[in-house]
């Protein structure tokens, strides 16, 4: 059962505040806010036809080590063609844009963990559960609108404050998305909430046991891609060996499960072969960057710590 008391607000992108910090999200407050006066159906747009973003993914997907990931140019055009069939509501579509102008870093880790879940998810899950997971969008992140920005794009290490405001984001997008979906059982919500929560409990905001396959893939997406990405808070991405390396230790530690680590590593792979069929090295021979201050509380902390 959700529990979570909010120490940050939740406020849209055109500044309605739906809680103030302090609040206790129950089903209870969530239904209330579902079925608002203020909760009005928000007019839907086909993704790929919106703004740029079907010529931003394909830039995306052009660059290592996606270029390899994504070698079969059928199935790129498979994805595309399937995820070009979704609608997604206006407010959901203009977040990508602030973080387009604000955070591009934000911007194009969104869009490539869906495309990278998509095709995850096509070796995973059943067909009726990929529908499911598709349609979600790029939408894993959106709580960071909830974030200010001097925090998200911050190259030194984090107070107390500011890293509760990061990992606030989780509950912070399943509010926003909640209330955009007047549904408080979408699977986006679900992702949106969940998608840093661990097999082991070691996760975030509710330090549950993620038993979700659906969300793990979104989960192991999302470390892969924000490892091999440029970040404010480290002195180089990970190359990609290195990269799958850190994931294939998660799972080690049963943080994650070894059928998305062996699907994400096989992708990886010219070979393509069944992840059933692969085998995993042992040996660590990665390099991480020389500076990367990420988990690290800074010692001089604001009033609030």
């Amino acid at each position: 059962m959700l529990r979570v008391t909010l120490q940050y607000p939740i406020a849209t992108l055109d500044i309605q505040l739906l809680f103030p910090p302090g609040t206790l999200l129950t089903k209870e407050i969530l239904d209330a806010l579902v079925y608002s006066p203020r909760a009005n159906s928000c007019q839907t747009y086909p993704l790929l036809l919106y703004g740029s973003v079907k010529e931003d993914c394909l830039n995306f997907l052009s660059t290592p080590p996606y270029v390899t990931i994504f070698l079969d140019k059928k199935e790129v055009n498979d994805i595309l063609n399937h995820l070009g069939a979704f609608h997604l509501s206006l407010p959901v579509l203009q977040s990508l844009d602030y973080f387009k102008q604000h955070d591009f870093h934000t911007y194009a880790h969104i869009l490539m963990v869906f495309i990278l879940s998509t095709l995850l998810a096509k070796d995973l899950i059943s067909d009726q559960e990929f529908i499911q997971l598709s349609a979600t969008g790029p939408t894993h992140d959106i709580g960071k609108i909830c974030v200010p920005l001097h925090i998200l794009k911050k190259a030194t290490p984090l107070t107390k404050t500011e890293r509760g405001y990061i990992e606030h984001h989780a509950a912070a997008g399943y509010v926003l998305l909640t209330y955009y979906y007047k549904d408080i059982q979408h699977l986006a919500c679900k992702v949106a909430l969940d998608h840093h929560e661990r097999r082991d409990g070691s996760g975030y905001p509710r330090s549950i046991l993620l038993k979700d396959p659906m969300v793990e893939i979104v989960a192991v997406s999302d470390v892969y891609d924000a490892l091999i990405r440029p970040r404010p808070y480290r002195s180089a991405a990970y190359d990609n060996r290195t990269a799958l390396e850190e994931i294939t230790e998660m799972a080690e530690q049963n943080k994650i499960g070894w059928d998305v680590v062996k699907a994400l590593i096989t992708h990886n792979r010219k070979s393509k072969s069944h992840y059933r069929e692969i085998t995993i090295s042992a040996d660590k021979r990665g390099t991480p960057p020389s500076y990367n201050v990420y988990g690290i509380i800074a010692e001089k902390t604001d009033p609030k710590d």
